[in-house]
């Protein structure tokens, strides 16, 4: 399941530098890839301290905020910058997607 949104990030980050034709080199998707990897991190450990089941569509909503947050905010003090147009796709593909395979798995909200 980590590897799917790490997947998830990998592919926004090759599609985004491809676009803006900043290439797609290793060190490049590094450069780009890593405050979303912290998020991403800090996501998936927030999501195993509630003991949440990592799959479901509860856990895909925080992970997919927290990458984009905290990613927005590390990029922010690495001195890479961000626009508001940057974070509204960001959270659109990186929602569509983790929140895509996790529904397409069979994830379903919880009924309390």
């Amino acid at each position: 399941m980590v590897t799917a949104d790490l997947v998830v990030v990998l592919v926004f980050i090759a599609i985004g530098r491809r676009v803006h034709d900043h290439g797609v080199r290793l060190s490049g998707l590094w450069s780009t890839s890593w405050p979303f990897a912290i998020g991403l991190a800090v996501g998936w450990l927030m999501v195993v301290a509630r003991r949440r089941e990592g799959g479901s569509l509860g856990a895909g909503l925080s992970i997919c905020l927290a990458t984009t947050v905290i990613g927005m905010i590390v990029r922010v003090l690495a001195g890479q910058g961000t626009a508001v147009a940057f974070i509204v796709v960001t959270l659109g593909f990186l929602g569509a997607l983790m929140l895509g395979w996790r529904f397409l798995g069979g994830a379903r909200p919880r009924s309390r």
